[in-house]
Order: C-alpha cells, then structure tokens, then sequence
C-alpha cells in the first residue's frame, strides 16, 4: 500500500456532480445552494433516492451566473428572480445595479428579501 495521495480522475464537462462538488468548484456553502433552490425555480438538480442531488453543466452555468450577481455584481435575490422571469441572465440585458433606482417599491422588495432571509437563518439555527 502506498501513502502517497492519489487524486481523483477528472469528470467530463459532461458529467453529472453532487452539491458537494458543485459547492467546493463554487466557493459556495451546500445551504446556500439548496436555498438558492427554493428562490430560483429554474434551477433543478436532479434527485436520486434520498435526495441526493446531482447537477448538470446547465444547472452549474446558472448558479454561477446567479453567484455572479448576487455576490459581485450587487443584486438581490428579487433582482436576479427578476432578470430570469424577464427572459434571462443575458449580459447585454441588464442595467449595472447602481443605474436601478432606489424606488420605495424596490427598496419595500429589499425589506422582504432581508425579511426572507432572517426566516431562513432562524429556521437553520432552530436545527
């Protein structure tokens, strides 16, 4: 037997890969992925028994683009689920967030959101 590590072969672009795997190659914590998922209706990984979850390169490409928004570019939830019911997360389609305006409407939506999330936090932290 040998001590040296020995790494795993690389998947396909292709392949399928688990929340841990997507997590890990994200930089993104498995619960934020499996929120994301109650948020974002286009997003569904396929589940296998126990529900386990696998995610297709489709699924990979839009949480990253949703990772993108949320955490680089500046929008809310609201306003990535807003981009994707308008048809899409296509560059050329989106106003830079600063040229939104800061609305009593929008910002109403920011409240709902924080709300969203306070939720979120207090029902993982009853866990």
């Amino acid at each position: 037997m040998s001590d040296q590590f020995t790494p795993r072969p690389r998947k396909a672009p292709t392949a399928f890969r688990t929340i841990s795997e997507v997590a890990d190659d994200l930089h993104i914590p498995q619960h934020v992925l499996r929120f994301w998922e109650t948020k974002f209706p286009q997003l569904k990984p396929l589940k296998r028994g126990g529900g386990r979850r696998y995610y297709r390169p489709e699924d990979i490409g839009l949480l990253r683009r949703i990772a993108d928004l949320l955490y680089t570019q500046g929008y809310t939830i609201k306003g990535v689920q807003r981009l994707l019911r308008e048809g899409g997360l296509g560059e050329a389609e989106m106003p830079p967030p600063e040229a939104l305006e800061n609305t009593p409407e929008s910002l109403r939506s920011i409240i709902e959101e924080l709300e969203d999330i306070a939720e979120e936090l207090q029902a993982l932290a009853g866990r």
